[in-house]
């Protein structure tokens, strides 16, 4: 097990503001679940004013609490109205079996966000951004291919759950493993329509070996020690982070950049590492958008550091992006 020393010294995934207010907040989808956020507000903003807004997905597995808290309150030190989601069968929002995976609707929650912000008399319709980490980047592209609402998208440490789920990191997965995975989750639906319980796959491992692997121990390192550590209420830490079984391989036919192109003229913001095992995710998305796009590296940086490293997360890069984007 990690221990506190061993945390990075400018890790502040918990970070406050005393220059942001928040409020719980819930609001419907499309499918009448709902879907559950932390809204920040500026303290200083003038109430007589629209303001542009910024939604925050957390990476997969997560909860909002999880990092997209952090965005979300630092951004509104900034200016911005800012709402931290989660997405349907995670955290606070709606969802059953909890921890399924459904790329139409996490992309949806974005959509559902832009709803509830839309309609906001504080917020500017016509100015709405979203952040993406991790896994939410893949979503948030997903909804901005048909939502045209979202004037601006910037990934952090993007993961293509679609690509990672069919080829893994590096396409270092075959096609017979895949097939493999495929017949365990149609089995394990067999087994589950009979009554047994859900199974749970991938995720974060809960203990460190010799041979854990570097992902291992990036991931171990704020999921499973108090630097990230976060299990909602009424909720079991032994499922965190790990999606069940029969639904992960939904992934398997979820292509978010494919036409990714179309999301043009909007803006596009790639932010990763240098140092990322998921650098390839931005590359790709990179290459396949359209003007106007960017790819921004952070130096010396690995996938987990941009969850909550302050010093190493660019806040100005974003608030860069957002002003000229959302204005």
């Amino acid at each position: 097990m990690a221990s506190p020393a061993d945390k990075p010294s400018d890790a502040d995934n918990f970070y406050k503001s005393g220059q942001v207010a928040l409020q719980k907040v819930k609001f419907k989808n499309q499918y009448h679940m709902n879907v559950a956020g932390n809204l920040f507000l500026p303290k200083d903003r003038d109430k007589a004013a629209r303001h542009p807004a910024i939604i925050v997905g957390h990476p997969m597995g997560a909860v909002k609490e999880q990092s997209a808290n952090l965005y979300a309150t630092k951004m509104a030190e900034r200016g911005f109205v800012t709402l931290a989601l989660d997405l349907p069968f995670w955290g606070e929002s709606d969802g059953e079996p909890r921890n399924s995976v459904s790329p139409d609707l996490y992309a949806e929650a974005f959509s559902a966000a832009a709803d509830y912000l839309g309609t906001q008399p504080f917020v500017d319709r016509a100015r709405i951004g979203v952040i993406g980490i991790c896994g939410s980047g893949s979503f948030a592209i997903s909804a901005a291919k048909i939502d045209p609402r979202l004037k601006a998208v910037a990934t952090v440490s993007m993961y293509d759950m679609g690509t990672a789920s069919r080829e893994g990191l590096g396409k270092a997965q075959t096609l017979e493993q895949r097939k493999k995975i495929l017949a365990e989750a149609a089995e394990q639906r067999y087994a589950e329509f009979s009554g047994a319980p859900a199974r749970y796959t991938s995720g974060t491992v809960h203990e460190l070996h010799e041979d854990s692997s570097p992902i291992e121990r990036e991931f171990f390192e704020f999921y499973r020690t108090p630097r990230g550590e976060f299990t909602p209420e009424g909720q079991s830490p032994e499922f965190t982070t790990h999606p069940t079984l029969t639904s992960n391989v939904k992934f398997m036919n979820f292509y978010p950049f494919s036409d990714m192109e179309t999301i043009s003229p909007r803006a596009l913001l790639f932010i990763a590492g240098e140092e990322a095992h998921s650098r390839e995710f931005s590359e790709d998305a990179y290459r396949r958008a359209a003007e106007p796009k960017e790819l921004y590296w952070v130096p010396g940086a690995g996938h987990v550091d941009l969850y909550d490293r302050v010093n190493m997360i660019p806040f100005d890069k974003l608030t860069e992006f957002f002003s000229k984007n959302l204005k």
